[in-house]
């Protein structure tokens, strides 16, 4: 359990770039669509380089991503671009630490996601979930006192809704892996074994989304320095983050390890509270916010002292469970 914190938490710290230099692209006057779109648009080019200097990786990439072209699309599309978007145009109505505190609620949209997929979650899971979804309101009822109502709904919505987009991105990937549902496709491809292909893939096939919507939405174009910005976030967030945490969730082997993975993001929540006040000015947290706080590290540190018992093999998403170097890594399955 302890290496799947390691890199979960460093993938936190790496996170919470996000939620700081959205901010401050949008106090900037920055369009939240192109601090969403431009961020993967850099990650495709990054890591199209890195594939093409790697002799022999990136045709076989291309090859996957084009053979399962819809789910590609489909998995990008909501586990990348909706969950992004959403975040990004929270950042013009929230502090970076209220959007980071915020967007711990995916720790309670794992469980349902999970759920909806038919696997079987411990109760502690969910105890700890529900714990950690207690603190972030009350960090958001917090702001009450700074903000007028609609402000504060217009910043916590799309983290709520983001919250669930993410998880169940990711957990389509994670299924078409390991339990080869009928309606999704057989994704055993040796390529897949490694955490950036997953990374490139869900870029790509969230690209036909920003297309369209920057298409639609038509915004003013970006300035010089909101594209160094955006080309940093897709650094340290979308590349050093993501792969750090999607590394997490490959060695994950049950629903209860799965959970905890994306329970470590609440220690984006100090990271981005840190960041901002250092370089942003931002006020510190009202005593209502640091009681917030403390309860959704308090839910991270259950998962870290609990004692699993039989969490292994009994509670996790199925009765058995096969070796292998994909999706979960040694990955339960459900028959």
């Amino acid at each position: 359990m302890l290496p799947l914190i390691a890199f979960g938490t460093l993938a936190g710290l790496f996170f919470s770039s996000t939620f700081v230099l959205n901010r401050l692209m949008s106090l900037q006057g920055g369009h939240w669509l192109w601090s969403a779109a431009l961020r993967y648009f850099f990650m495709a080019f990054f890591l199209w380089l890195g594939f093409a200097a790697c002799r022999g990786r990136l045709r076989p990439v291309l090859a996957l991503y084009r053979r399962h072209f819809l789910f590609w699309t489909l998995s990008g599309t909501v586990g990348f671009g909706l969950f992004y978007a959403l975040i990004t145009y929270s950042a013009s109505y929230a502090p970076a630490w209220v959007v980071a505190a915020t967007w711990q609620s995916t720790i309670l949209a794992t469980p349902l996601v999970l759920r909806l997929f038919g696997h079987r979650l411990s109760w502690r899971a969910l105890l700890f979930s529900l714990l950690i979804f207690a603190g972030v309101v009350l960090i958001n009822l917090s702001r009450a006192e700074q903000a007028p109502a609609a402000e504060i709904l217009l910043g916590a919505i799309p983290v709520f809704l983001a919250a669930i987009c993410y998880p169940l991105g990711n957990q389509l990937v994670w299924e078409a892996e390991n339990r080869h549902r009928s309606a999704l496709p057989r994704l055993s491809a040796t390529e897949l074994s490694r955490p950036f292909v997953k990374v490139f893939l869900l870029t790509l096939g969230s690209l036909p989304f920003w297309v369209a919507l920057l298409l639609l939405v038509r915004p003013p174009w970006p300035s010089a320095g909101q594209l160094g910005q955006t080309a940093l976030v897709a650094v340290c967030s979308g590349l050093i983050a993501t792969g750090l945490f999607l590394h997490a969730r490959q060695l994950a082997g049950n629903a209860y390890q799965l959970t905890a993975v994306d329970a470590t993001q609440a220690s984006e929540v100090l990271f981005a509270l840190a960041l901002e006040m250092l370089f942003l000015a931002a006020l510190p947290p009202t005593p209502l916010g640091i009681l917030g706080i403390a309860v959704t590290l308090a839910g991270l540190g259950l998962y870290l002292f609990a004692r699993v018992g039989g969490a292994g093999a009994g509670e996790g998403t199925g009765q058995g469970s096969r070796s292998g170097r994909s999706g979960g890594g040694q990955a339960a399955r459900e028959e």
